[in-house]
């Protein structure tokens, strides 16, 4: 797969980020788009070696939209010029958890996992209780050596533990937060060979695995809001 293809297109998006030129070059967008695909197809694959739940994905169904919702933004510009995937059992909703990928030129590219999304109120207070009666468990996960030498766990958070909770708990600083996730930035120089790329990014989702499956124990009941 051609994934310098993807770049020089999203990089000419983003320096002619406006509708003329997008229209003008829809297949150049198609070509691009196609590459992306051929390469979320072979993640699909070598992350269904480890977490088989993933395996029966079509790529099309993960991917999200370069148009921008820009109602309430004052950048207009009407497109996001960056390829992005969550790849998990049930698709590219943001739970359960998963794995996710942005491509995105100017050194700005991440593979992420975790909860990113932090307006769904039950699942916060479904992870910090989580974490309240499993937090031995968390811990082991981000003391193992290769998970702390790529990942940090980011999210928002409070300045204080929320009330509910006991602020001397020995993971207070996770029950202050109201979303759990992990980025690791990629350089564009290491898009360039699609191989080394996608060995790597395996073997860093394979290391995220754990964080993961911790978040979606604590998630099992949780129910997207009804639109």
């Amino acid at each position: 797969m051609n994934t310098q293809l993807i770049l020089t297109y999203l990089s000419d998006l983003s320096e002619h980020n406006d509708r003329e030129w997008y229209h003008a070059h829809k297949a150049e967008n198609k070509a691009a788009n196609t590459e992306f695909m051929s390469l979320i197809q072979s993640l699909i694959v070598r992350i269904g070696a480890f977490d088989q739940s993933v395996l029966h994905n079509e790529p099309k169904s993960l991917t999200f939209k370069l148009v921008r919702d820009t109602r309430f933004s004052h950048d207009k510009s009407p497109y996001n010029p960056a390829f992005r995937a969550h790849i998990s059992s049930k698709g590219k909703a943001p739970i359960p958890v998963g794995y996710y990928l942005m491509i995105k030129p100017g050194d700005q590219s991440f593979l992420g996992g975790g909860l990113f999304a932090d307006m769904f109120k039950d699942a916060t207070t479904m992870v910090r209780d989580y974490i309240v009666q499993n937090g031995k468990e968390l811990e082991d996960i981000l003391k193992e050596p290769e998970f702390q030498k790529y990942f940090t766990v980011q999210g928002s958070a409070l300045k204080k533990v929320p009330a509910g909770y006991d602020k001397d708990h020995p993971q207070a600083e996770y029950l202050k937060m109201k979303s759990w996730y992990l980025e690791y930035p990629f350089k564009d120089e290491e898009l360039h060979d699609a191989e080394a790329f996608l060995t790597k990014a395996t073997a860093l989702f394979c290391i995220m695995k754990p964080f993961n499956d911790y978040l979606n124990k604590a998630l099992t009941d949780f129910q997207m809001p009804k639109r």
